[in-house]
């Protein structure tokens, strides 16, 4: 019998082999200073665009007192128990149905985490006979959700509404073949890597020809898109029609959280059935009314998102301009597809912090293929006109030297212990 530990000694995973070299640079770096468009990376202010601080909201005098207040008043622990036996209060109940309300659903509840509330809504909603149907590129809150899944589940390639049309047809045939379950639909609002918006028109009006409920991740398209900021459904004009929207509190309201949203009956059976909600203590009072507030200025300060879209445009543009690949991006999140290996990338990652300050996120094997990589690159409603500026020299200056194979090396930089 081999000994658990030391398979896992043996094999430390694509990412984890780089530890010893890459930790606390490229892996766990540790930004510091308030938060905002500059922070300090190891003594030195760097323009940083790795935070999903989409409105500016982190730093925003009225939340930080928001925050401190509340921490003063009720402290951290209450309520003490979970929702059910001893954790609620008005203002859990009260944050609930502000947020069911800016997204015109009846009724809402409020989930700890974002990616921990996925996985949990997932497994609330369907049982062994039920079938999923879900994108390709989906969150791995969502891919992990799918997996705990005992059913059947049958993915569709990226915002491919032929193909998803397909695996619904198969979905279709096996729940009539063994006369029971469902199907649920899951797809996003903003898919987070690429940034391009899901194709929610094109699947609901699939919904004339198959029976399905949707469920959809709108992590990103929370208050930086539609009219009022309430996110893809309402940008695309199919609010009514998404059967149960899921956010979290991690990107515009630059919090912790999460929440589902959807017709009363429903959300009152994922009340009383969601296991991790149930069994886990209550959301800290601090973090109820600190969203409250965020939830406030989110509805009232509409500047906000314009400022964002302001930015993300003249960033989005530049690049362009300046000939580099952007992908389908229509949201803010900027991605810049480049080619090379890890060791290039990481080098090119160096360069950027070290000589021109420029603190971004660098997505590669074995999340894209090999051979490719990814800066993305996420605009906030703080970035001014001179941080876009110097980052889009730094990306012109770089790619010329990525282009030129300056950037060729056998190993990924040790930048651990510098």
């Amino acid at each position: 019998m081999a000994d658990i530990f030391e398979k896992l000694l043996r094999n430390q995973g694509p990412l984890g082999q780089h530890r010893k070299r890459a930790h606390g640079y490229f892996s766990f770096p540790k930004l510091e200073g308030e938060i905002g468009n500059r922070m300090k990376f190891r003594g030195k202010e760097k323009i940083v665009w790795s935070l999903n601080n989409y409105l500016g909201l982190a730093n925003h005098p009225e939340v930080r007192k928001a925050d401190a207040d509340a921490a003063a008043k009720y402290g951290l622990a209450l309520p003490m128990g979970a929702r059910m036996m001893s954790g609620n209060s008005d203002l859990h109940e009260q944050l609930e149905a502000e947020l069911a309300a800016y997204e015109a659903k009846e009724d809402a509840i409020l989930l700890n985490f974002g990616y921990q509330g996925m996985v949990s809504v997932i497994d609330v909603l369907v049982g062994r006979h039920d079938v999923i149907v879900y994108d390709a590129e989906s969150h791995a809150c969502i891919i992990d959700g799918v997996r705990l899944h005992p059913g059947h589940r049958y993915v569709f390639k990226h915002n491919d509404v032929e193909d998803c049309e397909k695996q619904l047809q198969r979905a279709t045939a096996l729940i009539e073949k063994q006369g029971a379950g469902g199907i649920l639909l899951i797809t996003e609002g903003v898919f987070g890597m690429a940034g391009d918006q899901g194709k929610l028109k094109e699947v609901v009006a699939l919904k004339s020809k198959y029976s399905f409920r949707i469920l959809l991740d709108d992590a990103h398209g929370f208050g930086t898109l539609g009219k009022t900021g309430a996110g893809a459904s309402e940008e695309q004009g199919v609010q009514d029609e998404i059967d149960l929207y899921f956010s979290t509190f991690a990107k515009s309201m630059a919090s912790i959280g999460a929440f589902v949203a959807g017709d009363k009956a429903i959300i009152d059976y994922i009340r009383y059935s969601i296991r991790s909600q149930i069994f886990a203590k209550s959301l800290p009072m601090p973090l109820v009314v600190g969203n409250l507030k965020r939830l406030e200025l989110l509805r009232n300060h509409p500047e906000y998102k314009d400022k964002l879209w302001s930015n993300a445009r003249k960033l989005q543009n530049g690049l362009k301009e300046k000939g580099f690949d952007i992908g389908k991006t229509d949201s803010v999140v900027s991605p810049v597809y480049m080619k090379g290996g890890v060791e290039e990338a990481t080098t090119m990652v160096m360069d950027l912090r070290e000589n021109y300050n420029i603190f971004c996120s660098i997505v590669l094997y074995p999340v894209i293929p090999k051979g490719h990589i990814i800066f993305r690159l996420i605009p906030t409603a703080v970035h001014t006109d001179e941080d876009i500026a110097l980052t889009l020299k730094a990306f012109e200056e770089t790619k010329e030297k990525l282009d030129l194979g300056a950037y060729r090396t056998e190993a990924i930089p040790d930048m651990a212990n510098a």
